[in-house]
């Protein structure tokens, strides 16, 4: 496979901005333009508040093959167009919806204009996890997450509004795999052995026993098999790393096959990690359940692997988009982002600390040290 083949790999490729063929879905009440109502299976029309559902596609959402799509993907079907912004300050590209001229960007805050904006060529998504979490109760986690912060800046509920929010779809690859290892190495199983030793007490020197714990190495080689399903890795460059983790887990049995209803009404990251790269990053997570199938193999109360050479068969993948509520809110000319599972509800937040506080609360502790300490020495 010929790494210098982009096109292969999924990744974008710029055009001049035209007009994009995505529909417009209008309400059947008022004809005004429908967003997704997230928790439900519908759009809802802002102005009359009717719901109107969303036919199902009938579509399945199946796995496609890694290595044909390599050789084979041209970009005809699979492919959808998107207009993207890319933010100057943080490189987060994004989109917006159609009509809009202006806005912020949702991972750092800073304000957008839509001045030259690009279409892109994307492979498109097979599925889409639905949000679940609306903008009130993403807002009102928020509000509880501030109250239980000690140190924070006074300031700092007036910096992010709910206003602030966005809801965000992330791109995301999924990839299966069955791999086949052949390894090499030692095992070590502990046995207690009894030793004499000797020690001065009370200024006479006495013979003492110890049990001493040691280990016996055997050579070990051996095959093991495992299987990986839905080894997920973020597609995104935009945000930390910990921090998508520690929104997980995702209820990928609730992914929907994809339509553009879903994404009516929010915002979507195009992927930074094309389909090659995301291989090679799930990979690194399927190495660390091989190396723990292989310690399991060789058994015993250590082990030490010499050699790991490992087959990888029968590679499938889908490109799918997992919700977020996001707020980037800046504080003392800094950005701080607060998410939340769209799904789930997981909360992960960064905070700014108030150093006057600190300062305050480590000097009352000081003088409460120093009064006992003065009432002590009085009494």
């Amino acid at each position: 496979m010929d790494s210098g083949q982009d096109q292969h790999d999924g990744q974008t490729e710029e055009a001049p901005i035209q007009e994009t063929s995505q529909r417009d879905i209008v309400c059947k009440g008022c004809a005004g333009k429908l967003v997704f109502a997230p928790g439900t299976n519908s759009m809802k029309c802002p102005y009359c508040g009717t719901l109107n559902e969303i036919a199902a596609s009938g579509e399945k959402i199946e796995e496609l093959d890694f290595e044909k799509f390599l050789k084979e993907f041209q970009e005809q079907t699979a492919v959808r167009e998107v207009a993207n912004i890319k933010c100057e300050a943080c490189g987060a590209q994004t989109t917006f919806d159609p009509g809009v001229v202006s806005g912020v960007c949702p991972f750092c805050g800073t304000p957008q204009v839509v001045k030259q904006a690009s279409l892109n060529r994307t492979f498109r998504p097979r599925s889409v996890l639905p949000f679940m979490v609306n903008l009130d109760t993403a807002y009102g986690g928020f509000r509880h997450w501030l109250k239980k912060l000690w140190f924070a800046p006074n300031k700092l509920k007036d910096s992010a509004r709910q206003d602030s929010f966005t809801g965000l779809y992330i791109p995301y690859w999924t990839y299966d795999a069955n791999t086949a290892t052949d390894y090499r190495g030692q095992r070590g199983d502990d046995y207690q052995e009894r030793q004499n030793y000797t020690a001065v007490e009370n200024g006479r020197t006495v013979t003492r026993t110890r049990t001493v714990t040691k280990t016996r190495w055997t050579r070990k080689s051996g095959h093991v098999d495992c299987t990986f399903n839905d080894v997920l890795v973020a597609a995104s460059r935009s945000l930390p790393e910990r921090h998508l983790k520690n929104l997980e887990p995702w209820n990928l049995e609730k992914l929907v096959p994809f339509d553009e209803s879903y994404l009516s009404g929010f915002r979507t990251e195009s992927y930074q990690i094309d389909l090659r790269e995301g291989f090679a990053l799930a990979k690194q997570v399927m190495d660390m359940g091989i190396e723990k199938a292989v310690r399991r193999d060789i058994g015993g109360d250590r082990q030490i692997i010499e050699m790991l050479r490992t087959i990888y068969r029968n590679i499938t993948f889908k490109h799918i988009l997992l919700p977020i509520w996001i707020s980037a809110y800046r504080f003392n000319n800094k950005t701080y982002r607060f998410l939340i599972n769209g799904c789930t509800g997981e909360v992960q937040g960064e905070r700014p600390w108030s150093w006057v506080k600190i300062t305050l609360f480590v000097l009352a502790i000081i003088a409460v040290i120093a009064t006992i300490a003065l009432l002590a020495n009085k009494g």
